[in-house]
């Protein structure tokens, strides 16, 4: 079995920017001054948080990546133009600048930031659970 080093590499980089989200987390709730519910409540938010943060991130990079975002860029693009003197000369129709734009634009085909997210987000959940089902108490 023959290992890819980019995709390890592009996997532990993934990994480490979530696991830096997970930390600032707990460093922020105070994790190591609690008790073991509240321990767990934060555990739950901070592999929670950075999976969501991943999950929306990948989702952003899909839509970016099948062209939805090129009338904003087209519309912004024409009005910096609009202030730089001789720029309207420089502007193009609508319709050639997303031909030319979806030419451009690359696909990719790893999924190592959806991958990681769904994973943290997936630890996160079962904490959650893991806490209701052990420390909850709804009577008061």
């Amino acid at each position: 079995m023959k290992f890819d080093k980019s995709l390890i590499t592009k996997y532990g980089i993934c990994f480490g920017v979530a696991s830096l989200i997970t930390l600032a987390v707990f460093w922020s709730k105070g994790f190591f001054g609690s008790d073991v519910a509240v321990n767990l409540q934060i555990l739950s938010d901070g592999f929670f948080v950075s999976g969501i943060l991943l999950v929306l991130f990948a989702g952003m990079m899909y839509i970016s990546g099948e062209g939805a975002l090129i009338g904003i860029s087209y519309v912004l693009r024409n009005v910096v133009l609009t202030f730089i003197p001789g720029g309207r000369k420089k502007q193009e129709l609508y319709g050639k600048y997303r031909e030319r734009k979806m030419q451009e634009i690359k696909k990719s085909t790893d999924r190592c930031v959806l991958t990681v997210g769904l994973l943290f987000l997936t630890v996160g959940v079962i904490c959650t659970v893991i806490w209701y089902t052990s420390y909850y108490n709804p009577s008061f």
